[in-house]
């Protein structure tokens, strides 16, 4: 019987768990569906707030603790639990499923035979804690995707789907495909990339990737992403991974890291002072870059040190 497992992996949330696992029981679906959540070691009141939710009507509601720390694992673990199914879609815990979405979930894995279908992530911010230099250009790090009012099959990197809205035939994972490890984010912690692996690699494959502006969710800002050592954070953790995981060998280096890395960051941060004394917009932005940079030199030294190990 055909059926499809929705996956929420969850970490100190409890106070949200309640909404969404009713909004879930509310959505319309063509077959039927379970709600799995993976619980990552959580040290709130999860497990009984859990317990009560599985009680109330509706669709099932089924619950895993995972106890190895950070994003990766407990996506794994979901993966590994939906595999008697023949879909299964994430939704994150700090998300809100929009009316429609798990149905055009399942269209577009089952009439549409995709492999892997996305949608829109609409951030919402509350406007008290909006502050006044977060442009749009910027909604992007925090996660938002909105690249057409309609449908479209995705063939190469510019229209990315993320792991918070995402559906995938349970096919895909059978080879032992599963999220990298090496990209883990454990807790609030900041960074990640495991979700644009995961959908390069599909890319490579030759997957069927399906866009569907219908397949909305809602994702809920809060207050700590919305400053700016966020986002230089954040840049630098990806700069970081970049540096110790994608970067090439190159034949002249110190300490591991080639003289144009460091070339590029000094460009960079001239760019940025540039621009702050100019008083020109966007400063934040190109500080982003600097701090990429700067996170692949660390990634490189990184590197060098693990291959000396």
């Amino acid at each position: 019987m055909k059926r499809i497992i929705v996956a929420v992996c969850t970490y100190n949330r409890a106070a949200r768990l309640p909404g969404l696992i009713r909004e879930l029981r509310r959505q319309s679906c063509p077959i039927p569906f379970e709600i799995l959540v993976v619980d990552n070691n959580c040290k709130d009141n999860t497990q009984s707030v859990l317990k009560g939710l599985a009680d109330e009507s509706g669709a099932p509601l089924r619950f895993v603790k995972e106890k190895r720390q950070g994003i990766v694992h407990a996506r794994n673990t979901a993966i590994d639990e939906s595999a008697g199914s023949p879909y299964m879609a994430f939704i994150d815990d700090d998300e809100s499923p929009m009316e429609g979405w798990l149905r055009a979930a399942v269209d577009a894995l089952d009439r549409e035979s995709a492999d892997c279908a996305g949608g829109d992530i609409r951030v919402s911010i509350p406007e008290d804690i909006c502050p006044g230099w977060l442009d749009k250009e910027l909604l992007g790090f925090l996660g938002e995707v909105r690249h057409s009012e309609g449908s479209f099959w995705i063939t190469d990197r510019s229209t990315p789907v993320w792991s918070g809205n995402i559906a995938y035939r349970t096919s895909v994972f059978r080879d032992g495909l599963r999220f990298d490890e090496r990209y883990n984010r454990c807790g609030e912690g900041v960074g990640g990339g495991e979700d644009f692996v995961m959908f390069n690699t599909l890319l490579e494959r030759g997957a069927r990737i399906r866009y569907r502006a219908d397949m909305a969710i809602e994702h809920l800002v809060e207050g700590w992403k919305l400053r700016r050592k966020y986002f230089l954070k954040l840049h630098y953790t990806a700069g970081k991974k970049a540096g110790e995981w994608e970067a090439g060998e190159y034949g002249r280096a110190f300490f591991g890291v080639p003289p144009f890395m460091i070339a590029q960051a000094l460009r960079q941060w001239g760019r940025t002072l540039g621009m702050f004394l100019k008083g020109r917009p966007g400063v934040l932005r190109q500080a982003m870059n600097g701090t990429y940079a700067l996170g692949m030199i660390e990634g490189r030294f990184r590197r060098r040190r693990g291959n000396q190990n």
